[in-house]
């Protein structure tokens, strides 16, 4: 977990021992990894979903893990389970209902899920969009439509759409894609904030090698035929910090602000781990902590 005074200058707090999750922690599968943390806070109580990896078929699933303070989590459970790889769990709430857009582009869809008993039981509701592979799909609501950035499994492609309806009909943006060609910016990197009529995404800066770090955007101008955005001065705002937990890399954030006005962010970082079995066959392990590790 990451802690600061805005959501574009955070770091790890002396507080919190971080990680403050991992495979290890994972109980009712074996997990190679756990990443791409989202959470949410409901009548006194953090919730927080991620990707565990499942080592049996290296299909990734939607874990579940608690936490009164923030600080200290408890891994709970496995919540959404497909028989296609699953990741980046982007949940929300709306009108008082949570929902979840995992990606899920293995199954070529924006497949959109409804808590029915939150946070342990979800039910898949429809396919927001559909026959592509979209990647790390991110959801926000602005002026009383629906706006999504979606990428490529290759990273470098930023896509938008917007609907007048959650579950209504997706329209692709007439400036989409937005950026072409750019490793450094296309890739959404965790929650949209909305905040004092301000927009602000996150990307992944995949140059080199995927996740890592984290830069921010605010976007300035927003309608359904226009789009343009700024660089935040803060950039990085996340990266690998060259030891432990996230010595290689950081690539996902999702903050949150407190009522004290400062912010709290679930965030995941890896370290590579050579991992030899039978017949010299050689796997790496990305470690990433659901506050994070890989």
């Amino acid at each position: 977990m990451y802690t600061g005074e805005s959501p574009f200058q955070l770091s790890s707090p002396e507080n919190i021992k971080n990680p403050v999750l991992t495979a290890k922690d994972v109980t009712d599968i074996p997990a190679d990894l756990v990443a791409d943390p989202f959470m949410v806070f409901e009548n006194g109580i953090w919730y927080m979903f991620f990707e565990v990896l499942n080592s049996l078929n290296f299909k990734g699933e939607i874990g579940l893990a608690t936490s009164n303070n923030g600080l200290n989590w408890r891994y709970e459970q496995i919540i959404i389970r497909e028989n296609f790889h699953l990741s980046y769990p982007y949940v929300f709430k709306f009108q008082n209902e949570y929902y979840m857009i995992p990606e899920s582009y293995r199954a070529n869809a924006i497949r959109l899920y409804k808590a029915v008993e939150f946070p342990t039981r979800w039910t898949f509701l429809k396919n927001l969009l559909e026959g592509s592979d979209y990647v790390d799909s991110s959801i926000f609501n602005f002026h009383d439509k629906w706006w999504m950035f979606t990428t490529s499994p290759q990273g470098n492609i930023l896509h938008l759409y917007y609907a007048d309806e959650l579950m209504g009909n997706w329209v692709k943006h007439p400036q989409s894609p937005l950026i072409e060609g750019n490793f450094h910016i296309s890739r959404p990197g965790g929650r949209v904030i909305v905040s004092d009529g301000k927009i602000f995404r996150y990307t992944q800066d995949v140059v080199g090698f995927y996740g890592n770090q984290v830069r921010a955007y605010e976007i300035t101008n927003l309608t359904t035929t226009n789009y343009e955005e700024k660089e935040i001065i803060h950039n990085p705002i996340i990266k690998g910090s060259g030891d432990g937990w996230n010595k290689i890399g950081m690539h996902n954030i999702d903050p949150h602000q407190l009522e004290n006005g400062k912010w709290i962010a679930c965030v995941d970082g890896y370290q590579i781990v050579f991992v030899f079995g039978m017949a010299e066959r050689k796997r790496i392990k990305i470690m990433t902590k659901a506050n994070a590790k890989k």
